[in-house]
């Protein structure tokens, strides 16, 4: 049995508690996708699904009906045999019910026909329209054929609505249970940045340190990565989104690790930036220092009420005042900050909502306005700094530097707690711990 049923169960209750009477909602969990012939690639079912069900089985549709009562319906692929012999086992039509909690199941392949019924009578129809596009021309047809029972005193559903205005919102604020798989993916992130951080000295290549920092997490139980892992020494670290890594680490870089694990479907999402000698130079140190004390002042920006921008603000400020202070930037720091300057530098936010998703669902602004931070959102602060050699009206000794640092962050009610906690954060602690590691 799946664990966690009753966090399933009330998820799908406080959304149907959302949505007005005579309403259905439809979320499916994905297809596979071919790689390359007849190799898929790894599956993984949407977030929404996950959220609602706790199931990963491609091929499969939740439906929820909100009439006289709430109704979960689920269509899933059905045991056969054969296909379980080459690919796996299925749950099954039989077993779904009491494995998930639900209330009734259906072969996915009589989705098309068994769908009619439960539909009838339906005024609205909730989909996701940023991750179901797909599903859209399913649902024109299925109330096509509803409309042609007009004649029988069927009516069918009348306005398809997006399901992201409800769902996502819930997804914004944690719950007790989604706290708890947040910090065990925080945890195990931690351990597999600790195990890069050892790695790198007796590592020739960057894929070398990828491979200590994922094994660490498969090691813990974690089933996947949360995203693409980024292992980045020297240049490399200033492409932001960098995963080829198969460079050579060169004794005098940094490498800079953006990686997290996955945890019951929630994500850790760490940037570690360190010397690949264990020893920082003098320019690597200062803006190494730099960008820490920018994020420590993100961090403390966290609490309830502030403007989710505050954040990111108070990282502006620090990192404008020391690139002005280091000779990087020249001019008054209040015009630096107003004319962002310092996106030739840091050209990304400080951070993004955090949950089954890497960049999780959820507004950021609302009404046009920054919203307020509130106790259960969680939140990475990442500020960063990148001088490419490309900046070629910037002395050379800072060239070639790109840094990151992340932390996973809670908004308490009182403040914050920094989810990954348990890593060396400053130059002194970073140069200590590696020194110990490699004897």
């Amino acid at each position: 049995m799946l664990t966690n049923l009753d966090f399933y169960q009330d998820n799908r209750q406080k959304l149907m508690a959302l949505l007005p009477d005579n309403s259905a909602v439809i979320v499916p969990s994905g297809e596979e996708k071919i790689r390359n012939r007849d190799v898929e690639f790894p599956f993984r079912a949407e977030s929404d699904f996950i959220y609602l069900t706790g199931f990963e089985e491609p091929d499969s549709v939740l439906v929820l009906l909100k009439k006289e009562n709430v109704e979960s319906c689920l269509f899933v692929r059905p045991k056969d045999l054969e296909q379980e012999t080459w690919q796996g086992r299925r749950l099954g039509v039989d077993n779904a019910p009491d494995y998930l909690a639900i209330n009734s199941a259906y072969s996915i392949d009589a989705l098309d026909d068994a769908i009619l019924p439960l539909l009838e009578n339906i005024e609205s129809v909730y989909v996701s329209f940023s991750q179901s596009q797909d599903f859209l021309g399913s649902i024109h047809g299925w109330i096509y054929e509803l409309k042609q029972k007009v004649r029988q005193g069927i009516d069918a559903p009348k306005k398809i609505c997006d399901l992201d205005t409800c769902l996502h919102e819930m997804r914004v604020i944690k719950s007790e249970v989604e706290i708890q798989f947040l910090r065990k993916a925080a945890a195990i992130s931690v351990q597999g940045h600790l195990a890069a951080m050892k790695a790198v000295q007796s590592s020739q290549f960057e894929f070398q340190v990828q491979a200590a920092l994922e094994s660490e997490y498969l090691r813990a139980g974690s089933p996947r990565v949360a995203f693409n892992s980024i292992v980045a020494s020297g240049e490399n670290a200033c492409i932001l989104h960098y995963t080829e890594n198969r460079s050579a680490i060169q004794p005098n870089e940094l490498v800079l690790v953006d990686s997290g694990a996955e945890w019951q479907g929630y994500a850790g999402d760490i940037t570690t930036t360190f010397p690949a000698s264990g020893r920082f130079s003098e320019a690597q140190a200062q803006l190494y220092s730099l960008v820490l004390a920018a994020q420590q002042a993100a961090i403390e920006a966290i609490k309830p009420k502030v403007a989710y921008d505050a954040v990111h603000q108070a990282s502006v400020n620090v990192l404008t005042a020391g690139l002005l202070e280091l000779g990087i930037l020249h001019g008054e720091l209040e015009t630096l900050i107003s004319e962002e300057c310092y996106k030739r530098f840091f050209m990304h936010g400080t951070g993004h909502w955090l949950g089954m998703d890497v960049h999780d669902v959820g507004e950021y602004k609302q009404n046009q306005k920054w919203r307020s931070l509130k106790k259960g959102m969680v939140v990475t602060v990442e500020p960063g700094l990148y001088i490419s050699a490309e900046h070629d009206d910037v002395d050379k000794k800072w060239h070639n530097i790109g840094i990151r640092i992340e932390d996973d962050i809670l908004v308490t009610a009182t403040g914050r707690e920094v989810l990954t906690l348990g890593l060396p954060r400053t130059v002194a602690e970073i140069e200590t711990w590696m020194s110990q590691e490699s004897k």
